[in-house]
C-alpha cells in the first residue's frame, strides 16, 4: 500500500511546543475535564450478527482456548448493557457531572433505555462507528457508507446528530477526509498525541482535533498493570493533579476513557467513584462534554485566516 501524505495525514512532532495558547477556558478553569462512555455493546463482533467469531476485545478473557462461539465472552458485553452503563450514570448523575458518549450506533439501536438516557441526562454523542469494528480492513467505499449510516441512526434514536467521530482505536489514511467530507462534524478524535484541541489543514478548510486518551483509561484493567480500584483511583488522581497544578501558567484538558463492561463492576466502579469525588473537591475545573470544548474552541480560538 502506498503511504498517503495529505496533509490530514502527515505527522506533526512539534505542536504547540513549549508556548500553548490559553484555552481561556470558562470560569477561569485550569483544567478541562472530559469523562468519555464508550458504548459499544450489541455492536461487537458476533455470530449473531454474522461474523464468524466471538469479539474478546476489552473483556475478562486474554485468549480462548476453543474454535467456535464464546458465550461467555458474549456475556461480558452483555453485562456493560445490562448493568455498567446504570451504574456509570449514576455514579455521575449524584455528582452533577456530564459526560461525552462515544457510541457506537448498533448498540444504541439495540438499548433503547441507554439512547433515552442520552437525551434526558443532556449528554451529547461522538460517533463511534456504526459497529464496534476496525476499519482498516474497509475500503474508502466502505468506509464511508459505514460513516454515513452510523450518523442517520444516531440520529434517529437519540434525536441528535453527533457532533464529533472517533473510530475503534486507529483510523485509516481516508478517516480524516471522509469526516471533513461529510461536512457535519464540528471535530474528530482519532489523535491521541496533545492535551490540547488543535486545527489541522484540510485543503479548502480547517479542521478541529480534539485529542483523546489511552493513558487515562479503563483499558489498562485488561492490557496491563492496573488491578485495583486503589490502582485506577491513584493513577487518574495524579494525572489530575499534575494538571491541575500545571492549568495555574498553562491549562489543559483531561480525557477519561471508560467501558461499560470495565469500569462498570463495583470493583472497578469504586476507583472512578473516589476521581469523581476528588475532582469535586477542586474549585475551578471545568467537567464539560466533548460538543463544550469543540463550541469553545471553534469560539475562542478560530484557525488563522488564509
Amino acid at each position: 500500500m502506498q503511504a498517503n501524505h495529505s496533509p490530514l495525514t502527515r505527522r506533526d512532532f512539534i505542536g504547540y511546543g513549549n508556548t500553548p495558547p490559553d484555552p481561556q477556558w470558562p470560569g477561569q478553569a485550569r483544567l478541562a475535564l472530559n469523562i468519555v462512555v464508550n458504548y459499544e455493546e450489541g455492536s461487537e463482533a458476533s455470530f449473531e450478527d454474522g461474523d464468524g467469531r466471538s469479539e474478546l476485545g476489552l473483556t475478562e478473557v486474554t485468549g480462548s482456548s476453543f474454535q467456535g462461539r464464546d458465550l461467555a465472552a458474549e456475556s461480558m458485553f452483555e453485562y456493560g448493557s445490562r448493568v455498567g452503563i446504570w451504574r456509570v450514570l449514576r455514579l455521575l448523575r449524584e455528582r452533577g457531572m456530564t459526560a461525552t458518549f462515544f457510541a457506537c450506533a448498533q448498540a444504541l439501536e439495540r438499548n433503547p433505555a441507554v439512547a433515552q438516557a442520552i437525551r434526558e441526562g443532556g449528554y451529547d454523542v461522538c460517533c463511534h462507528g456504526w459497529r464496534w469494528t476496525p476499519l482498516q480492513a474497509m475500503s474508502e467505499a466502505q468506509e464511508r457508507e459505514e460513516m454515513q449510516r452510523a450518523i442517520a441512526s444516531i440520529e434517529r434514536t437519540t434525536g441528535q446528530a453527533p457532533a464529533g467521530w472517533y473510530c475503534r482505536y486507529a483510523p485509516t489514511v481516508n478517516t480524516r477526509k471522509l469526516v471533513v467530507e461529510q461536512g457535519g462534524f464540528l471535530y474528530d478524535s482519532d489523535s491521541y498525541n496533545d492535551e490540547l484541541p488543535y486545527w489541522v489543514d484540510a485543503g479548502d478548510r480547517h479542521h478541529l482535533v480534539i485529542p483523546y486518551t489511552q493513558a487515562h483509561n479503563d483499558a489498562k484493567f485488561v492490557r496491563s498493570g492496573i488491578a485495583t480500584a486503589d490502582d485506577f483511583f491513584a493513577f487518574l488522581r495524579d494525572s489530575f493533579d499534575m494538571l491541575y497544578a500545571e492549568g495555574t501558567t498553562q491549562p489543559k484538558m483531561m480525557s477519561v476513557g471508560l467501558h461499560m463492561r470495565l469500569v462498570g463492576h463495583p470493583g472497578r466502579a469504586a476507583g472512578l467513584a473516589r476521581f469523581l469525588d476528588h475532582v469535586a473537591a477542586h474549585d475551578r475545573v471545568w467537567v464539560c462534554r466533548r460538543l463544550d470544548i469543540a463550541r469553545h474552541w471553534h469560539d475562542r480560538h478560530p484557525p488563522a485566516t488564509r
